[in-house]
């Protein structure tokens, strides 16, 4: 390879294409460049929320969200009433955990700390693996300060980034309306003012679309800094799945291809209906979110 074409190689896509494969790279550089032109198409990977299944014990409801194909799981704390988290933490510990996870060959992709607050779970997290943590920002203050209490809300989660640094996890902020993560503006604070590989934002379209935003744009801003995703739009009941509710989602998974989106689409709704109806609604979701990643992602 001479030296203009070895100029023309992205060094990390060089770095993704041949890994594991160093010595096909010596044997044969021509293989690499093409290896590293190619682009391996955005696969859209789908997990489930336990709330969904909060009258039903932690077993129970990771076996219907396994039983519904979705690949991996995210555990509530006591939100709602939800008693999964603590169960996990309390009953069952890590062992006991990943004996769940493992029986329904279920990944483990978050714990959702909104009750209780992300250390109190951060050594259970890692003791199974790590993964994310979902919690939530701060008051909204006064818009012209953004900059600023962005920057103090950061130093404020040193303690808890430093859990996650020690526990190989990660802290993901939602969004919601009335707080400090809400508006298009306040994303653009964050990503410009994090600096911290552990932690990203957890993304709400459902209060997006409470302010008129657009999700595909928020996706964009948020780009690598983007950890999670609710498949969760601004309507009733059961409509407030995708594929179910009135909104096209085909482009939010466009924006997701476009922005090579690491992490799983999670469809979500609150106020669930009772398990055979939440599940039947959610396997919906599933059948729809596909058919959206098979229009966007063609090929």
């Amino acid at each position: 390879m001479n030296r203009r074409q070895n100029q023309t190689i992205d060094r990390r896509n060089f770095l993704a294409g041949v890994a594991g494969t160093a010595a096909a790279a010596i044997a044969c550089p021509g293989l690499v460049c093409r290896a590293a032109e190619e682009k391996t198409p955005w696969k859209m990977r789908l997990s489930a929320s336990t709330i969904g299944f909060t009258k039903l014990p932690i077993e129970k409801a990771c076996q219907r969200i396994a039983s519904l194909g979705f690949e991996a799981v995210d555990i509530w704390s006591a939100h709602a009433g939800c008693p999964h988290l603590d169960d996990a933490l309390n009953r069952l510990g890590a062992d006991g955990l990943m004996e769940v996870l493992k029986e329904n060959k279920l990944k483990l992709y978050s714990f959702s700390v909104y009750s209780g607050g992300y250390p109190k779970y951060a050594e259970l997290l890692g003791k199974v693996g790590g993964g994310v943590a979902v919690r939530g920002s701060a008051g909204a203050g006064d818009p012209k300060e953004l900059t600023t209490r962005m920057k103090a809300f950061f130093e404020g989660l040193k303690p808890e980034l430093e859990l996650a640094e020690k526990y190989d996890s990660y802290l993901a902020i939602e969004n919601h309306g009335g707080s400090l993560l809400s508006s298009l503006d306040s994303f653009k604070a964050f990503v410009d003012n994090n600096r911290n590989p552990r932690l990203g934002i957890a993304m709400a379209p459902y209060h997006l679309q409470g302010l008129k935003v657009s999700i595909e744009e928020a996706i964009a801003v948020c780009g690598k800094q983007l950890f999670y995703i609710y498949a969760w739009q601004r309507a009733p009941g059961t409509a407030q799945l995708p594929g179910i509710g009135p909104t096209d989602c085909t482009p939010w998974i466009a924006a997701l291809a476009k922005a090579d989106y690491q992490w799983y689409v999670n469809p979500f709704m609150h106020h669930e209906p009772e398990p055979d109806a939440m599940a039947e609604a959610l396997a919906k979701s599933r059948d729809y979110l596909k058919q959206c990643y098979k229009k966007a992602v063609p090929g």
